[in-house]
């Protein structure tokens, strides 16, 4: 069977409604590029899915656009029209054996990318994932390595099932369970399972045993690089000067940085680099948790991986390092977190306080790293993102506890 047609891009996907229920012929296919451009933009993994094989990817502009323009006017309706209008401007269908999919929840939470939910009833029992690349995020995120990083971690029983890629995103398994937030993360029998997942990802190791250098450096480099690039005439840059520090201040910055965590013997392991609480999914009744988005995922720091996680306690939207956990929280994580990393990676011996001690400082010292490196992709996505988020103030955040932290943090000593 020829693999069907797919649009070059989906880029112009809108963010709501954030659930929609519509009659099948919105999702009706509206037209068809020659297959050899389908070919172009969509790459298949031929593996049977849940109720067959994936048969073709489809995507059309349905009437109900033209339907939402004729009927809106000026006056109060009109914002509402308009942004229906976006979101359906594209509509997505997957087919797979004779079923078509015509469900769709539109997540919000995600700063980065816009993310899909497709299923065929409300038992989402076959729900998968589409997720559509965040505008000009191929600057900073190596979409190749992404793949192949994704490809190690299910072949280990770390990540979800990858179905297929197109130019602008992928369609990759769903992973049932709850989000967390920063109150459930806290939980001992919840982050307890966390730990233990994080030291799975980190046992993995390359079969031709080849050596492999930590991303921290090279990313950060990148990301001052390409906010100096990207140039003054963003409307974001007016706040620059006076919400966070200058670009020379940053620069100076990293070098002071990578001097000292250098010194600090952190194994370089195949890490997630961005497990923030949503990014975890917690299946109470199967008593496991499965972690998300891998597009960061890359060889880096044990300890940036685990401090980058602490840092994330705080939230998002709404930042509060009032829950950076406490020590004894942390003792408690990390000893779960060596006790499996330990057996994985054929340790000897118990988990000794002293080791406890030692990753404590080195993931607080790399936490400071964490805040450093999200505070410069913010300032890059406050240039490029069609995201509805406040990347200046997020930015803003960051560097601040970054700046207070900092000379208690560095002042550590490792036993």
């Amino acid at each position: 069977m020829p693999w069907g047609p797919v649009t070059p891009a989906l880029q112009d996907l809108g963010r709501r409604p954030e659930s929609s229920r519509e009659d099948r012929r919105h999702f009706r296919h509206a037209g068809a590029w020659p297959e050899e451009e389908c070919r172009e933009h969509l790459v298949l993994n031929r593996e049977p899915y849940k109720r067959g094989r994936l048969h073709s990817f489809r995507a059309g502009v349905g009437r109900w656009k033209d339907e939402a323009q004729e009927s809106c006017g000026g006056g109060p309706k009109k914002r509402h029209c308009e942004a229906r209008t976006e979101c359906f401007g594209v509509l997505v269908t997957i087919i797979w054996v004779c079923v078509t999919i015509e469900l769709i929840v539109l997540f919000t939470d995600g700063i980065t990318n816009k993310l899909l939910g497709c299923y065929t009833d409300d038992s989402m029992e076959d729900t998968l994932l589409i997720r559509i690349y965040g505008n000009m995020t191929e600057l900073f995120v190596n979409r190749a390595n992404e793949l192949k990083n994704l490809q190690i971690l299910h072949a280990n029983h770390c990540g979800p099932k990858l179905y297929c890629t197109f130019k602008n995103g992928i369609c990759y398994e769903f992973v049932k369970g709850t989000v967390l937030d920063k109150w459930l993360v806290r939980e001992p029998r919840v982050f307890r399972l966390v730990a233990q997942a994080l030291a799975r990802i980190h046992s993995i190791q390359l079969e031709n045993g080849s050596s492999v250098q930590p991303v921290l450096w090279k990313k950060l480099s990148t990301y001052l690089s390409l906010i100096r690039a990207s140039g003054d005439d963003s409307a974001a840059c007016v706040r620059f000067s006076a919400d966070v520090p200058s670009l020379e201040v940053l620069a100076s910055e990293i070098e002071a940085l990578k001097q000292h965590l250098s010194q600090i013997k952190s194994p370089a392991v195949l890490c997630h680099n961005d497990l923030l609480c949503k990014n975890i999914i917690y299946n109470e009744a199967q008593g496991y948790v499965r972690f998300i988005d891998y597009e960061y995922a890359d060889w880096n720091y044990q300890a940036y991986d685990i401090g980058n996680h602490f840092n994330e306690f705080a939230g998002v939207t709404d930042v509060d390092y009032r829950l950076y956990p406490s020590q004894q929280l942390q003792t408690d994580w990390l000893g779960a977190y060596l006790e499996t990393y330990k057996e994985r990676r054929g340790m000897a011996g118990v988990v000794t306080e002293a080791e406890v001690h030692r990753l404590y400082v080195q993931v607080n010292k790399f936490a400071l790293a964490g805040h450093f490196s999200w505070g410069l992709w913010a300032l890059l996505q406050s240039r490029y993102s069609k995201i509805d988020f406040d990347f200046v103030r997020y930015a803003a955040a960051r560097f601040n506890f970054y700046f207070r932290m900092k000379a208690d943090v560095l002042d550590m000593k490792l036993p």
